[in-house]
């Protein structure tokens, strides 16, 4: 009897190890948790996604009928070349101050913080009228990037060639969702008027097209949660063990019992 009853207390300890160990919380695997004390983002400009901020990398580049009148306002720079000669040259860039400014060639200080690229371009354009005939402004913010993380096959930050992404372009730019993601729960994280912002994204519903957080933003962090299975597949992980531990006492039980 004595033995039975010690039998009966290690498999009890036996099978609560094992509903421990095969049991991942939530708090141990979802990331940005307490994400509510940020103040949460309502609404967003449709038409400005993108907005030029400190320390965004500008390109600017300007043409015009007469190339030469807008040879002062193209600061170049060479890029230098193996055989001592000349090589080929691009253009410089502009760092946007923390002023929100830029030093542009004969017109100066130009503000730029909170412009769109379009925006900056027509500024600049109707700033060096008077000087070159007819120009064409291209402006260009080389910085634009985007982090997916999460529950995604190729999670990582990616640059953006356009003036604009929406949410479903940059998760197929990762891969798309793993089989574990929450569709219905993708958060998207930003930055508004210096203040940490966050919104959630519904995938299942079809209006999320219409959300003003659907076209992401400069260092938008989109993030997707795993489903309570994939938890539960993590902590699966350390079943293996946990199966030879219990083998072996299971075996040591068997010996004590059949002396």
């Amino acid at each position: 009897m004595k033995i039975y009853n010690l039998i009966k207390r290690k498999l009890f300890v036996i099978i609560c190890l094992l509903l421990t160990v095969s049991c991942v919380t939530r708090q141990e695997m979802v990331y940005f948790q307490g994400i509510e004390q940020l103040s949460k983002s309502e609404d967003r400009n449709f038409g400005n996604n993108l907005e030029i901020q400190p320390d965004d990398i500008l390109t600017i580049r300007v043409s015009a009928p007469e190339p030469e009148a807008a040879i002062p306002f193209n600061l170049t720079k060479s890029l230098g070349s193996n055989s001592g000669m000349n090589g080929n040259v691009e253009l410089e860039t502009y760092l946007v101050a923390n002023d929100g400014t830029i030093q542009f060639p004969v017109i100066g200080t130009v503000e730029v913080k909170g412009l769109t690229n379009h925006e900056l371009a027509k500024k600049i354009k109707e700033d060096i009228e008077e000087y070159v005939k007819d120009p064409i402004v291209n402006v260009r913010i080389l910085n634009f990037q985007i982090s997916v993380i999460g529950e995604v096959k190729n999670p990582g930050t990616f640059s953006i060639q356009d003036d604009h992404i929406t949410l479903t372009k940059a998760l197929a730019m990762a891969g798309d969702l793993t089989i574990f993601g929450k569709r219905e729960n993708i958060l998207i994280m930003g930055e508004e008027d210096g203040k940490k912002t966050y919104a959630y994204l519904d995938l299942t519903n079809a209006n999320i097209a219409n959300s003003p957080h659907y076209n992401l933003r400069q260092n938008d962090v989109v993030y997707v949660e795993p489903k309570a299975t994939r938890r539960q597949s993590a902590g699966s992980t350390g079943l293996a063990s946990t199966y030879l531990s219990i083998a072996s006492v299971l075996a040591s039980l068997i010996i004590l019992i059949t002396r």
